[in-house]
């Protein structure tokens, strides 16, 4: 059993109760492994918040590239593993080790955050430069175009929530508003972190990757 470095995040949430090793989120997970090696039940996760970031992801690495003035930045397709982990970074060049995050909307993307907004991006990149064996990473959010499908989708879904049958000119706006931002320039529209490779922490996902493999396999003989 290894894990996604996508999920590191799961597994490495404090358990609530006194004595637990594995939190009930991480028990999830792993309940979730053992369903689909024992009998084939994958959950499949998909939301329109996924689907606009699977559409727009490299829209999102060319808008980093022109921000940060790399040379030539590019999706990466290169699946890697260890003994532990395993996973596809998003970028990886003798530049830089990256992952972008697409906001779903305005009022989503981190304008005023100063640290990253979401721990589990954190240790992500801590699996993603342990693969890679790369010392620093960055973690950037983009504000990118919602596809023009899903906007009016979400015009739709607005028009439904108020009863409303006839089109509402001001509703269209305010919708467009939270997904078009052509009116903010590119270099407002990428906010990124630098992070670190910390050894302490890799190897703290080390040890909850064999608890959770432990209970996995105890899991397998059980179920």
């Amino acid at each position: 059993m290894k894990v996604r470095c996508s999920q590191i995040g799961k597994i490495m949430a404090t358990p609530r109760k006194a004595g637990e090793v594995l939190s009930e989120t991480a028990k999830t997970y792993v309940h979730d492994l053992v369903l689909e090696e024992k009998y084939g039940i994958k959950k499949e996760f998909s939301s329109r918040y996924t689907d606009k970031g699977n559409e727009v992801e490299e829209i999102g690495i060319a808008l980093v590239n022109e921000v940060l003035n790399y040379k030539f930045i590019y999706k990466n397709y290169d699946f890697f593993e260890n003994e532990w982990v395993k996973g596809t970074p998003d970028v990886n060049t003798d530049e830089v080790l990256l992952d972008v995050k697409c906001s779903w909307d305005a009022t989503t993307f981190p304008f005023f955050d100063t640290e990253v907004p979401n721990k589990d991006y954190f240790f992500q990149l801590q699996g993603y430069m342990w693969l890679t064996g790369k010392q620093e990473s960055i973690l950037a959010y983009c504000l990118i175009n919602t596809p023009f499908q899903m906007v009016e989708d979400e015009i739709r879904r607005a028009h439904w929530k108020f009863n409303l049958i006839e089109e509402n000119t001001e509703l269209r706006k305010e919708v467009e508003s939270k997904h078009i931002f052509d009116h903010i320039p590119e270099h407002k529209r990428v906010k990124y972190w630098f992070i670190r490779r910390d050894e302490a922490v890799i190897e703290k996902i080390k040890e909850r990757v064999e608890l959770c493999r432990e209970y996995y396999n105890l899991l397998m003989k059980t179920i």
